[in-house]
């Protein structure tokens, strides 16, 4: 189910959720590109992150950069976080000086990381216990959709939730696609982004095949693009940041095997046989031995002999 933009007041349980605050923790280009389209939109954006590169740079967009954690809680009930990993959402929301421990009542927190589903349904449960409330809200769209405001966001959690962020989402995003429960929006992430290391892995494997049979691979690309052959990979990262070796996408190999090692995890604890999704997460796996973490993930391509 999709929700369409809307210029609703959202109020929850008597509190106006329209008072312009909000607050980010994780200020890396997905936080700071965030932060841009909701200071667009007229919100007061305040965050924090532990890098000072990041802090300066959110300074110069806008952003309220304050000390820690609870001076973001003073400032505001609604908190989107933006983090590496699931470890990092259960120290900022559980540890000392977190954000259980420094919450304003009926704090809303939205996860737009990609996370564990079930680190994010045993969070949400004892949030709910606390009288605060959590939303499971990954992202596409990259650093270049943040700063848009124009990233998908799958969305799981309860409804009412929903209802009370979709405000702040509709500054974020050009679609809203409620998954369900709690950790569900977590869970078609990763689905999505092993499809995605897929894509990349066949789409490059197809170009390699052009080129050896004597094919210009942005020609390739073209015709594949007006094809049944086509995907986001060959429509979008081909064109922008691969066939002009750029790599400069803004996402790492080391979140993308992040991804695709949980997506490979939740096969194997739902017992399932994949055999094509076990040979994707091998090929990341592997690429560990010649692709450093900090490269751009697109240059997974080149193990398949480009770039």
């Amino acid at each position: 189910m999709s929700h369409n933009k809307t210029d609703r007041k959202h109020k929850t349980k008597g509190i106006d959720m329209t008072n312009g605050n909000i607050g980010i923790v994780g200020l890396g280009r997905m936080g700071n590109g965030m932060a841009q389209s909701l200071l667009r939109k007229g919100f007061k954006v305040f965050g924090t992150d532990i890098g000072e590169t990041q802090r300066q740079a959110a300074k110069e967009v806008g952003v309220n950069v304050v000390a820690d954690i609870k001076a973001i809680c003073t400032e505001s009930n609604v908190i989107i976080l933006s983090l590496p990993m699931a470890k990092h959402v259960q120290a900022v929301v559980k540890g000392k000086g977190g954000i259980i421990d420094c919450a304003q009542p009926n704090t809303l927190i939205i996860d737009t990381s990609t996370s564990e589903p079930e680190v994010t349904r045993v969070l949400s449960i004892e949030l709910d216990q606390l009288g605060h409330q959590l939303l499971d809200c990954p992202v596409s769209g990259g650093p270049a959709g943040a700063e848009a405001g124009t990233m998908v966001m799958l969305v799981g959690g309860e409804r009412s939730s929903l209802e009370r962020a979709q405000l702040y989402l509709d500054a974020l995003s050009s679609k809203v696609v409620y998954m369900g429960k709690s950790g569900n929006g977590h869970a078609a992430k990763l689905i999505n982004n092993l499809l995605c290391a897929a894509h990349l892995v066949t789409t490059a494997e197809a170009v390699a095949l052009g080129t050896k049979v004597g094919l210009d691979p942005a020609d390739l690309i073209a015709g594949l693009n007006a094809g049944s052959g086509r995907s986001a990979i060959s429509e979008v990262n081909f064109p922008r940041w691969i066939l002009n070796q750029s790599f400069d996408s803004g996402f790492t190999m080391q979140l993308m095997r992040k991804d695709v090692r949980l997506a490979k995890n939740m096969i194997g604890e739902m017992g399932l046989e994949l055999p094509l999704a076990q040979q994707v997460a091998e090929i990341w796996s592997q690429s560990e031995a010649n692709i450093p973490d900090q490269d751009d993930f697109n240059c997974i391509v080149k193990n398949a002999g480009l770039g």
